[in-house]
């Protein structure tokens, strides 16, 4: 019966097309014009909810058992605000939804890279319900960009932004862009700076086929295509604002400053990395100028359940 009605006529099937008139390509709403607007709806939110917190948590901390500290600073941020992280894995993103509050956690977006998450259609909708993410330029502040998220923050959505731009390569911490910076000045939100430490160890970034392996010839990532168990750590900052006549350029290291600062903590402890950062003696948060091997066993091994059981063992 589908069939013979498949085999009709309009409107029983679609309308046949003129033979001298070209169809038409047809129009693919993905990367930066894809329309998110429907992953915030109340339904697909609480469908998310269920998902997150009975399946995505318990499998990432199954996966990764993850101590997290500094959680007391955000008992006083007002939403909604900017959380800005370091970014070494796939993992990074999860792990740092299920680490939030819970007043947080649940009307939180994510900026997402536009042309690696929403570069397909299935992608786009794959990511937009899973992380409530929305598509960004991230090698520039694009304008599109910038007013979908700040008109978010206006609407009360809390954003999760990678500063990095993409994956370290070697698990050091790359620079920043300007992106959260500008929203910060822009909407008056405060960024709280987040460092996690260990997701490179679980699930590294892998090279290319054919490109050298991320960090060398001695990383873990090389052969690597299954996660393996390891610890990691999440350490939140304090908020951080724009000072009076502050510009994006000169926000923006602060907060990568605040960013590597929380690293050093976690291979250390708070005392000494506060110590080493106002004496300008904490380690370069780029790491050691040296030869992609050198650096990826600077790294050190994995973290240990608390912060202070280990990280970066340079110099």
């Amino acid at each position: 019966m589908l069939g013979r009605l498949g085999r009709g006529r309009f409107p029983l099937a679609a309308p046949s097309w003129p033979d001298g008139v070209p169809r038409p390509a047809p129009e693919r709403r993905t990367g930066l014009a894809y329309d998110h607007e429907w992953s915030r709806r109340y339904p697909v939110r609480l469908a998310r909810a269920v998902v997150l917190d009975n399946v995505g948590r318990p499998l990432a901390r199954a996966l990764a058992p993850t101590t997290v500290v500094g959680a007391e600073e955000l008992r006083f941020v007002e939403r909604p605000a900017i959380f800005a992280a370091n970014h070494t894995s796939h993992l990074d993103t999860p792990l740092l939804l299920t680490s939030l509050p819970v007043r947080f956690r649940h009307r939180t977006v994510v900026a997402a890279a536009s042309d690696y998450f929403f570069d397909t259609t299935w992608k786009s909708t794959v990511w937009s319900f899973a992380l409530a993410a929305i598509p960004i330029e991230r090698t520039r502040v694009n304008r599109r960009s910038a007013d979908t998220a700040a008109e978010l923050l206006d609407d009360g959505w809390n954003i999760v932004i990678f500063p990095e731009g993409g994956r370290s390569p070697d698990g050091f911490l790359q620079p920043f862009r300007g992106g959260a910076a500008y929203l910060a000045r822009r909407t008056g939100r405060p960024v709280v700076p987040v460092h996690l430490s260990g997701t490179g160890h679980v699930l590294p970034k892998r090279a290319r086929p054919g490109a050298p392996a991320p960090g060398g010839s001695g990383t873990e990532s090389r052969g690597r295509r299954l996660p393996r168990r390891a610890p990691v750590t999440v350490v939140f900052g304090t908020p951080l604002v724009p000072g009076e006549g502050e510009d994006a350029r000169r926000f923006s290291a602060r907060i990568h400053a605040a960013v590597a600062l929380l690293g050093d903590e976690v291979s250390t402890d708070w005392w000494t990395a506060r110590r080493r950062a106002a004496s300008g003696d904490a380690p370069p948060p780029g790491g050691p100028p040296a030869a992609p091997w050198r650096r990826a066993w600077a790294l050190g091994p994995p973290p240990g359940p608390a912060a202070g059981g280990g990280g970066p063992s340079w110099p």
